[in-house]
């Protein structure tokens, strides 16, 4: 990845100076609320808008089922991006994920980006797939690499401005390119004035200096701290005793 300068107009996370991002609300449309679509029944989404983005990072994080998914995906299909993830096609296909929801979307911008990529990990390799068929000169360096090598090499040689929406990266990563990740979203987040939505489990992303962590509940969507995250908490806990969920986990199991 190459580096430019930072101009004063960019943001600088090193020295915990966080500018503001490119997508700064997010709210309904009322009139275009249809309950017979199972986005609008969604509590964290029907409570928890409108949602103001404060910081380059935000991350999405609750239970499974939560509504993180969801909300990204109405985020993409309002951007723009195909539902299958990609690059920006200006599709806006009807019946694709994110359709009924997105189209309900209001979005407020401070400053509006054309460029950005939105990842879902289950149809990365999909992606991939298209890119050969339309005879791409990134696809042959995509060929032959594991899911998590794939998904960094993306991020180092084709990421630059815009708005990235990561649907669970992790699921890609082992701990250490998660680590490896950060280094990389920092970076872009700093020098190149990109803006990240990225829905989440791992306690690794989740420490991320200077990003806004929303979690996702059936009372809606609330700003929490790190300290304060479930996911969290619970993998240091347990890693910190084993013995003790084992315990637990297994006397209730017999």
């Amino acid at each position: 990845m190459k580096t430019v300068p930072v101009t004063s107009t960019q943001r600088t996370l090193r020295t915990g100076v966080v500018g503001s991002p490119f997508l700064a609300r997010i709210a309904l449309h009322e009139d275009r609320v249809d309950a017979a679509q199972y986005e609008f029944n969604v509590a964290a989404v029907m409570r928890g808008l409108p949602l103001l983005l404060k910081t380059p990072v935000t991350f999405f994080v609750g239970e499974n089922g939560s509504g993180k998914s969801t909300l990204l995906e109405a985020l993409a299909w309002a951007m723009g991006f195909s539902a299958q993830g990609g690059h920006k096609t200006r599709a806006y296909a009807e019946h694709t994920d994110g359709h009924a929801l997105g189209r309900a979307l209001d979005l407020s911008w401070r400053q509006k980006v054309s460029d950005g990529f939105f990842l879902r990990a289950e149809t990365f390799f999909d992606w991939v797939e298209y890119l050969k068929s339309t005879g791409s000169r990134f696809a042959p360096e995509l060929d032959g690499c594991s899911h998590g090598e794939g998904f960094l090499k993306l991020f180092e040689d084709r990421f630059e401005d815009g708005m990235y929406l990561l649907d669970e990266p992790e699921a890609a990563l082992s701990p250490n390119r998660c680590l490896s990740f950060l280094a990389l979203m920092h970076q872009l987040a700093q020098r190149r004035c990109a803006q990240f939505l990225i829905a989440t489990h791992s306690p690794i992303l989740l420490c991320y200096p200077h990003a806004t962590i929303l979690q996702f509940s059936d009372s809606g969507i609330r700003q929490i701290a790190v300290s304060e995250c479930e996911h969290v908490k619970l993998t240091r806990d347990f890693l910190n005793a084993p013995e003790r969920y084992f315990r637990h986990l297994f006397e209730a199991a017999d």
